[in-house]
């Protein structure tokens, strides 16, 4: 086993025996091959559509699901990959059959490719295990160098987590032939021995500007369907009643359950990213949305485990369920764990039972202070008051921006962003988005003028916004994003957030901060590269660093 596509990778150099996130060799090394079949059918299928035009949504939904199902902690089920592999066999066949029918309609000789010649004698693990150890990153590395699968794999993660931010946007109802174009195209050039490494870094920017597209898509879906996030204060404190736990990132999944649970007596909470859910005004209709329960991902086993009713997660982020409430969690979607009820539709109703046989909230339970989070402030909440922003940065009263969070993890080093918080001028507004937010999201900072002075956007998801108010501010103001009074500070830990990092180098954004460490698949070399063009920075000391962030630097 060798994987290192996320932040918490073992010594920040991978994981070989078991993953931190708890991923098994057998599945990172299935998940592996299917990432190869995956570039096998796009040799095929990037070709049919650019000479037929002809699309596929068997094949696209395949692509999307399969990719999704590959980040971190989303799903941990082998027979889940082998399905995938099956599929993977099939399709490519149909793949290769239509692209051989068109070679034959325009009389070219059609041509063969190794990464799609994949055919598994059986689908038992031993057989899978074995071809699979035949493409994992350490092979590739020994082939092309270090240097240059590092940066193959920063188009492959900035992939994945465009796939997963398109497979969202396509549930609500948001579609973009460009996109599935540019995922086919850019697996298929990873298949090219040919390539040059400057080749490839203009792929991954080619990615970042695609899952561009793709968070915009998403926007347009949440707003289409939910509306314009309005800033709302969210209870922290439970109810008495039954209780249903929404965990992830999927608010197409929260709204069918707020459907389903109509005058059964359940109430709904949130956890994790979903808290945002709170500032859509189509969700802010069903009163038995009740609040939010628990922090961050990677306190889900603290929280689940004290939740006394049935949990879903809808996307990541998976960690292995407790005993003590692995009876009453479920999965949907891509998502996965062996031994874990999944639900393959969008009907809950073995959820809505589970919670119904839990014994809910007590009134001793709800009977706590009032405490509240604050979230709603996505673009359109933000812009809405561009005048009073601009004003107030004219006059002296905003001295500037901070963007602080991003996909949050475990370490202490992650207390860095709430030392830039702290830190950070008091007349500095923060814009936070992602789990990152945790990091900052119950600090009493105060506000400027009504403005309060930490504003929460949202999801990872949701990083469309940051990116909105940034442009429009330099549209305003008549100048580059890199001279405004901006900074940011970024977290990472997975592949959606690789994709958003890859949309900011698109978007030639320069001294970003990063961390707490930098991506180990990022080699020296790369590293030096994306200083240069970009002046990418690691996080370290705060006191070192504020001086240099409020000098843009």
């Amino acid at each position: 086993m060798f994987c290192y596509q996320c932040e918490q990778t073992e010594n920040n150099t991978g994981c070989t025996t078991i993953g931190v996130c708890g991923k098994t060799p057998e599945v990172a090394a299935l998940q592996d091959m299917l990432i190869h079949c995956m570039k096998g059918i796009s040799q095929y299928w990037s070709r049919v559509r650019k000479m037929t035009g002809v699309e596929s949504k068997e094949i696209d939904d395949f692509m999307l699901a399969g990719i999704f199902a590959t980040l971190t902690n989303v799903n941990f089920d082998p027979d889940r990959f082998v399905e995938y592999l099956k599929q993977a066999e099939a399709l490519r066949d149909k793949a290769k059959a239509a692209y051989v029918k068109a070679c034959e309609e325009k009389k070219i000789q059609p041509e063969s490719f190794r990464h799609a010649e994949f055919k598994f004698p059986g689908y038992d693990e031993k057989s899978l295990l074995a071809e699979a150890k035949k493409h994992g990153v350490e092979d590739r590395k020994a082939k092309y160098g270090e240097d240059y699968v590092g940066v193959q794999e920063l188009i492959v993660y900035g992939l994945k987590g465009t796939c997963a931010y398109y497979e969202h946007s396509r549930r609500l109802g948001q579609n973009d032939p460009a996109i599935m174009e540019c995922i086919y195209n850019s697996l298929n050039a990873l298949t090219d021995d040919s390539l040059k490494l400057d080749d490839l870094f203009a792929i991954a920017l080619d990615v970042g500007k695609c899952n561009l597209r793709t968070m915009e898509l998403l926007d347009n879906g949440h707003v289409t369907e939910l509306g314009h996030p309005v800033p709302t204060q969210v209870s922290t404190v439970p109810k008495p009643g039954k209780a249903i736990l929404v965990s992830g990132h999927d608010m197409r999944d929260l709204q069918d359950i707020l459907e389903q649970t109509k005058g059964k007596g359940i109430n709904v909470y949130t956890h994790g990213e979903m808290l945002n859910a709170h500032g859509y005004p189509e969700l802010k209709k069903h009163p038995h949305l009740a609040g939010h329960f628990g922090g961050p991902w990677q306190l889900q086993k603290m929280d689940f485990a004290a939740f006394p009713g049935a949990i879903l997660m809808t996307s990541n982020c998976l960690i292995e369920p407790r005993k003590s409430y692995k009876d009453r969690i479920f999965t949907t979607s891509v998502v996965g764990w062996p031994g874990v009820k999944h639900i393959k539709s969008h009907d809950f109703s073995e959820l809505i039972q589970s919670a119904l046989d839990s014994p809910g909230f007590t009134e001793e339970d709800a009977a706590h202070k009032p405490s509240f989070l604050t979230t709603g402030y996505a673009r359109n909440a933000i812009l809405s008051q561009a005048d009073k922003v601009i004003d107030g940065i004219q006059k002296g009263r905003i001295s500037r921006f901070f963007v602080v969070g991003g996909c949050d993890g475990s370490e202490g080093e992650r207390s860095y962003f709430t030392d830039v918080a702290k830190q950070a001028p008091k007349d500095s507004i923060m814009l936070t988005m992602g789990c990152g937010k945790y990091r900052i999201n119950r600090l009493d900072l105060g506000d400027i003028d009504g403005i309060p002075r930490v504003l929460d956007m949202g999801q990872c998801n949701d990083a469309y916004s940051g990116i909105q108010i940034a442009l429009t501010l330099a549209k305003h103001f008549k100048t580059d994003v890199n001279k405004l009074p901006l900074s940011f500070a970024i977290s990472w830990f997975e592949q959606k957030a690789v994709a958003v990092f890859l949309t900011m180098l698109y978007l030639n954004i320069q001294n970003i901060r990063l961390g707490p460490r930098l991506p180990a698949f990022a080699t020296p070399n790369i590293l030096a590269l994306l200083q240069e063009k970009f002046q990418l920075k690691g996080t370290g000391d705060i006191n070192a660093d504020m001086p240099k962030m409020l000098q843009n630097q």
